[in-house]
């Protein structure tokens, strides 16, 4: 499959319904393939993990398959990937694991730019452990998160710098690599929320310096689960709560229960599925390398869009572009004359245009905005998104205000 929109878009049945969905930073739609993937998973033999019966061979192969998947998809180590039931869910876990480590005196350190998912846990950490949390604020007018924010709070008490790849409602793309070096050299664990990222750019883990990156593959054309991906030699030290007849060994100490072989193997689809969009190279080429050329050309093709829908944004009385950052993935924040994102919002549903409103759990960063909780208009691009669903959201946003 070369990265044509038009045969793209036909291999998701959601989009048959007509709408035109700008709202793919809060889930993505699926291809066949992935919901195929589900369906034959759930109808085949399956039991417990193990080598005996052919069930139990079934559901090892399908785990085992897919941390391979994400460690390609993340140019990390498979023995490191833990699976569980939503990016919240996995960070909250490791967030207590290791705030058994931590004590009064030492830091943390947090983002306003991020979504709360990568805040929250870290401050319940905190405040069981004793430890200080210390705040990174993001630029409101440049929308930027830069290094130097981040060093201002740094010290040599720091344990875990917590950041995101990407902001779900601004698009920021913060230094990353500059910031978890910063951390490193500080004697710092750097955590990073790549859940907005992956879904847009090749990702590689090492290449950032994440000690932990989670990610959601909802978010990149797979089922609703989360992922963990970490160096395996670092969870080892880690003790987590478990079940004393679970495994003891790494990453499944961290798996919680039977995990979800259906949702496993959609997610090596939603993996399979991005390698192959660009066409380029035999299915003989390694699947990291098709993925990169793949995640490549979603950037690719959404970078102009995103152009047209600024540009178009830019002739409207009145509306505000709040995302402004120089390095950011395809995602806008828009306010409107009236003040009132829920009006844009119920009016370009009213036109089978998907663009919601709200503070996306991004809720420091938009009181920080000076949105409140109430947020504004996310505007969010996907590989799907093609010409005329610009079309349509332009025409919808002029007429809502009087244009």
């Amino acid at each position: 499959m070369s990265y044509d929109v038009a045969t793209l878009r036909s291999r998701f049945p959601a989009l048959a319904a007509g709408a035109a969905h700008f709202d793919g930073p809060g889930g993505s739609q699926v291809p066949d393939a992935v919901a195929e993937a589900v369906a034959t998973t759930l109808l085949s033999p399956l039991a417990n993990r193990g080598r005996v019966t052919a069930a139990e061979r079934h559901a090892d192969g399908i785990v085992l398959r897919a941390r391979a998947a994400m460690g390609d998809l993340l140019n990390a180590d498979s023995r490191g990937i833990v699976f569980g039931r939503s990016m919240t869910q996995l960070t909250y876990d490791l967030a207590r694991a290791l705030a058994a480590t931590w004590g009064p005196g030492d830091e943390v350190v947090v983002t306003s730019l991020d979504h709360d998912a990568n805040i929250r846990p870290w401050l319940l950490a905190a405040e069981i452990s004793g430890a200080t949390v210390r705040w990174a604020e993001f630029d409101p007018e440049t929308a930027e998160l830069t290094a130097d924010h981040v060093a201002a709070v740094l010290s040599s008490r720091t344990k875990l710098v917590a950041v995101t790849g990407s902001s779900n409602i601004l698009g920021t793309r913060p230094p990353v690599a500059e910031i978890t070096r910063l951390a490193r050299a500080a004697g710092a664990l750097a955590f990073v929320d790549g859940v907005h990222l992956t879904a847009h750019v090749p990702v590689d883990v090492a290449e950032l310096g994440a000690d932990f990156f989670a990610c959601s593959p909802y978010k990149f054309l797979g089922p609703h689960c989360g992922v963990l991906a970490a160096h395996p030699e670092l969870l080892e030290g880690l003790r987590p709560a478990k079940l004393a007849p679970s495994t003891d060994d790494v990453p499944e100490r961290f798996e919680l229960g039977t995990l979800p072989y259906e949702l496993l193997a959609g997610t090596t689809a939603a993996v399979g599925f991005l390698a192959d969009l660009s066409g380029k190279g035999s299915e003989d080429a390694p699947r990291r390398e098709r993925i990169v050329a793949g995640m490549t050309a979603v950037e690719e093709h959404e970078t102009p869009l995103l152009a047209r829908i600024e540009a178009g944004l830019a002739q409207l009385p009145g509306v505000v572009v709040r995302s402004r950052a120089a390095h950011r993935t395809p995602t806008l924040l828009v306010e409107f004359p009236d003040g009132d994102p829920q009006k844009a919002y119920r009016y370009l549903a009213q036109r089978n245009v998907n663009a919601p409103a709200g503070s996306f759990y991004a809720l420091e960063a938009s009181r920080r905005l000076g949105l409140g909780d109430t947020g504004s208009l996310r505007i969010g691009l996907a590989p799907y998104t093609n010409d005329d669903d610009v079309d349509r959201l332009l025409r919808a946003l002029g007429d809502f205000v009087g244009l």
